[in-house]
Formats: C-alpha cells, structure tokens, sequence
C-alpha cells in the first residue's frame, strides 16, 4: 500500500517537474519570438504601408515595379501577393509579411521559436500525461489539471495549424504569452495535489464530457485571439484610408502591418468559431447526460450549467450575426469577444466565486 502511494506522488513529483521545464521552455521561446518581431526588417514593413496607401486612395490603379524591365511605379510589395476580402464593400487588403517581415534574420528566429515551442509542447504533455498515470484517471479533476491540460491542447491545436501549412505563425507570441501566464497561474494559485476524485466524477462521461470542454476552450481562444488582432488590423487599416485623419505611430506600423489582413484575420476568427461550435454544443449535452447518471436529473440550473448555456448562446449569437447585414465585422468581433468572456467567467469566476454542484475540488 505505502509502495504504490509512493509510486503515485513519485509520478506526480515527475510532472511537476515536466511542468516547470516546459515553462522554462516556453519562456526561451517567447523570448525568441519577441526577437523575430524585433528584427524583422521594417523597410518591407514600410513598403507594406505604403501598397496600403496607395490602394487606399487609388485601389485600382496600383503600379509595380517591374525591376528588371526598367519601368517604375509608387509602391512594392514583395510578399506575399495575397488579397483578401471578408464581405462585400469590405477593403481590398494584402497580407502583412508576417512577423519576420520577410527578412532571413527575423524568419531564422521564427524557426528557433517554433522549435523550442515544440520541445516545451513536449515537455508538457508529458507532464499532463504523468499527473494521469499518478492516480489512473483522466487528468482533468480540478482547475490546476484542466489548466495545464487546456494550454496543452491550445499549443497542440496552433502546431497542428503549421503543420497543415496554414499561415498561423502570427498568432505565437500572443499564444506563448498566454500560455505563459495560465501555467504560471495555474502551479502558483490553482495548484492541487495529486488525488483521486469523489465517486460521483468516477464516469466514463468525464472522458468525454470535460475532454470536449477542453478542446473547444483551446479552439476558441485562437478564435478570440484572432478577433482581437482583427480590432486593432481593422482600426489600423481604417486610418491608412484617411489620409487627411491622424496616421498610425511608428510602433504601431511596425506591429500591425506584419499581421495578415483585416479581412483574412475576420475570416480566421469566423472559420474557427464556426468549426468548434458544435463541439462546445455536444460538451453541453454531455454534461447534460452525466448529470442524469450522477445527479438524478439532466439539467437543474446549476451556476456551471446555467453560464455554460450562456456562453453557448452567446457564440450562437456571434454566429447569427456573421450571417445578418449590418452586424459583419466590428459588431460581429465585439459580439465574439463578450462571447470568449463568458467562456472565461464559465471556468475562472464560477469555479472560484459561485458555489454550485460543480465545486467538486475546490479550484
């Protein structure tokens, strides 16, 4: 009996451990990602500025430079060559050059970035994994389990992007930061000791149920991330097609012009939203179908079920929107954001501030 319970917090020991080093290993590669940012080249950055200019003002009528044959024009955009358009009478946009700026200095620490994202997205689920195997269930009892597995699966989620070949990598920084900030709340505050659950939660249904709730957290705050991007590219461009208005500052040039488009980040935060809501309304349903086997009753207006049901219509809402005139763009964004914040207040305000039938481990 003692050899196992040693066996057990040896194990879970094991996964703090991994824990650490893939936090040590994220912030290596923040670190790298803040230098792709730094030293990507901004003389491209400025030629981007300047294609978004001149097609703010003439957007049919853009010259090129066409180099070797001599001839001259007003702007350059080397690449990439993409335009893009979210809804009709929306602008014609290209794609910023990404965080390297398409520069061979700036990509060569996007790649070193992305590696050591991959060494810590190791080290993690490895963590994640042992703290599984310390008490034989699933690792996802309580918010210090849910919060490293939710960064696991949001990191997984952003690799398996790059993996396809999708232009995601803009989104690293603010992910790494993020994830940064969740295990850091997560092994400081929320940190709970390897232990088995109360018999109600020993269900196959906590597999399925908070497995989904997982995934579609992690999904969804790409989505959110992107909405937000979406703001401040859509502010920026707005500017740059009022000459005679107050021009972004260098900074901001220099950040936001590096992004993928409005309307490219729009349709991301969209595609995205659009693909995991069915997922978020199969999780509802399942915690629906657990709570008759556990509770004796499918739904009973717990503080968990209720936000739950509140975020979902909240997306369903954002949804709606994206398919309503006049609610496209920048309502349909702030409508995705508010829709994020009650997802948010679902998992940190109602486990820790509201009592319910779900504050089963405390945090």
């Amino acid at each position: 009996m003692n050899l196992a319970a040693a066996a057990n917090e040896t194990m879970a020991h094991n996964s703090n451990l991994l824990v650490y080093g893939a936090m040590a290993v994220y912030t290596l590669a923040f670190l790298a990602h803040m230098a792709e940012w730094v030293f990507g080249s901004r003389s491209k950055v400025g030629r981007t500025a300047a294609a978004l200019t001149v097609q703010a003002k003439k957007p049919a009528t853009v010259p090129v430079q066409a180099g070797a044959s001599g001839s001259t024009g007003t702007a350059v955009l080397e690449r990439p060559k993409v335009v893009t358009r979210s809804v009709a009478g929306s602008r014609d946009v290209p794609d910023g050059p990404g965080a390297a700026g398409g520069t061979e200095k700036g990509d060569l620490y996007g790649r070193i970035a992305i590696s050591l994202t991959v060494l810590a997205w190791a080290l993690h689920v490895g963590g994640v994994i042992t703290r599984a195997l310390s008490v034989q269930r699933a690792p996802w009892g309580n918010m210090y389990e849910f919060s490293t597995t939710f960064a696991a699966v949001a990191v997984g989620v952003y690799l398996l992007l790059l993996v396809l070949k999708k232009n995601v990598r803009w989104i690293g920084l603010p992910l790494i930061t993020t994830v940064l900030l969740d295990l850091g709340l997560a092994v400081s505050v929320l940190y709970t000791a390897s232990d088995q659950l109360v018999p109600a939660l020993h269900s196959y249904w906590l597999w399925i149920h908070v497995s989904c709730a997982i995934i579609s957290g992690a999904v969804l705050y790409l989505g959110a991330v992107s909405t937000l991007l979406f703001l401040f590219r859509d502010r920026h461009e707005a500017k740059l097609a009022d000459p005679a208005g107050k021009q972004p500052g260098a900074f901001a040039t220099s950040v936001l012009e590096r992004l993928p488009s409005a309307a490219s980040l729009d349709k991301f935060a969209y595609r995205i939203n659009a693909t995991v809501f069915p997922l978020w309304t199969f999780t509802i349903i399942a915690g629906a179908i657990w709570a008759e086997a556990a509770w004796g009753r499918y739904w009973g207006w717990d503080p968990k079920e209720v936000w739950s049901f509140i975020t979902w219509v909240a997306y369903a809402g954002y949804l709606h929107a994206r398919a309503t005139a006049g609610w496209k763009g920048r309502k349909a964004a702030w409508l995705g954001l508010i829709a994020f914040a009650c997802y948010l207040f679902n998992y940190y305000g109602v486990n820790i501030f509201v009592t319910g039938l779900h504050s089963y481990a405390g945090v």
